[in-house]
């Protein structure tokens, strides 16, 4: 099973960047991972918030498979502690599908994502920036499989 994070735009901020780079390193140790950037929409400013949702869902569209387990990062997503996320990991593993996991853009997805997903997972109540929730979701990836495998990065 190969893990993929996609996301729109570059991460702009170098000290964010190093970081998504650190944990992405780490986390080839475990399990193939990759992370997919879509380009910025061109002229966004011109756009409605509907028609950004709908350019970077198409988008995002074409970067799947039919065999890609799908799952958005969304507010209104599953949450789970970081166990849980674990545990929830090894069952999607187990499965043998690739999965995608998806960072919207500042609007959220498209109803044609939605359709699309496979499901939704929340990493909390509150908001994050769009540059920070990646090294977020790489980071609790990789804490995940260093709790599947017993080693000692994760303390509770």
């Amino acid at each position: 099973m190969k893990i993929t994070l996609l996301f729109t735009g570059k991460t702009s901020d170098a000290r964010l960047s190093s970081l998504i780079d650190e944990y992405q390193q780490r986390l080839r140790h475990y399990v193939p991972f990759e992370l997919v950037v879509l380009p910025d929409l061109k002229n966004a400013k011109s756009l409605t918030e509907d028609q950004i949702k709908t350019a970077e869902g198409n988008l995002i569209l074409q970067a799947l498979t039919p065999a890609m387990d799908v799952i958005l990062l969304d507010e209104h997503g599953r949450e789970f502690r970081s166990i849980e996320f674990a545990d929830y990991l090894q069952k999607k593993m187990s499965s043998g599908k690739d999965m995608m996991l998806v960072i919207g853009g500042p609007y959220g997805f498209s109803d044609a994502v939605y359709q699309r997903a496979n499901g939704k997972l929340s990493f909390s109540q509150m908001t994050f920036s769009h540059q920070m929730i990646r090294i977020m979701a790489i980071e609790q990836i990789y804490r995940a499989m260093t709790i599947l495998r017993g080693e000692p990065y994760h303390h509770e």
